[in-house]
């Protein structure tokens, strides 16, 4: 027994600071890895349809659109009044210029131009435009066609 008397120990306050600076290192540890995991998903979508416009004597309606987000943002998807137009091939004889899906950087802007074969629109009448992305955002826009 007098071995284990001459044995010295830690004292019950540096084992507390002890215990105390690990844990405060291994949550500083976990408050990183967390933040790391998260960076990604804070991006917003902020995808803005500017203006639509009408050329009836070119048969072309011009959709102008900004990226005012933090993120890139991908289009997926054009529609005018439920129709959807993409990849050069759609219903109700128009053709849009840009291959979908289309990637939009943050601060940028780009026109999408559907050119059609008969003009579709009727003089007074509001149409719907709809973009939609890959994260389902749907933005919507109406403009009343012009008088021919």
């Amino acid at each position: 027994m007098k071995i284990l008397k001459s044995k010295k120990a830690l004292s019950p306050v540096v084992a507390s600071i002890i215990l105390i600076a690990v844990t405060v290192a291994v949550s500083i540890a976990v408050a990183a890895w967390m933040g790391s995991l998260t960076t990604g998903q804070m991006q917003t979508e902020k995808l803005n349809i500017i203006d639509v416009r009408y050329e009836n004597s070119t048969k072309k309606v011009y959709i102008d659109l900004t990226n005012s987000g933090s993120g890139t943002v991908t289009i997926s998807d054009v529609r005018i009044d439920g129709i959807t137009y993409a990849n050069f091939n759609s219903s109700s004889n128009g053709s849009l210029d840009k291959s979908l899906p289309h990637d939009l950087a943050k601060g940028t802007s780009v026109t999408f131009t559907i050119t059609f074969t008969t003009w579709p629109f009727r003089s007074g009448v509001p149409y719907e435009f709809t973009i939609l992305t890959a994260k389902g955002t749907i933005v919507p826009y109406e403009k009343t066609a012009p008088a021919s």
